[in-house]
């Protein structure tokens, strides 16, 4: 559950620039992240709707010598 949430997260920071505020007031900035969001969720739905696959998810060193074991 962390790794989706972490996942989103990373989008947003990439993708949507959501380190900095673009506006002064916490409605403005309000707003703003409910237009992040939405864009998440359209390219997210976008990406669904073309089949593009998902990104496996990374394996640590750690459990890959636990895996080959």
């Amino acid at each position: 559950m962390r790794a989706g949430v972490e996942a989103t997260i990373s989008q947003g920071v990439r993708a949507f620039d959501l380190r900095r505020s673009r506006y002064v007031g916490v409605p403005k900035t309000h707003v703003q992240h409910l237009a992040s969001a939405t864009a998440i969720n359209l390219v997210r739905l976008i990406d669904w709707l073309d089949g593009s696959p998902l990104t496996p998810t990374r394996v640590s060193a750690f459990e890959s010598l636990y895996k080959s074991a």
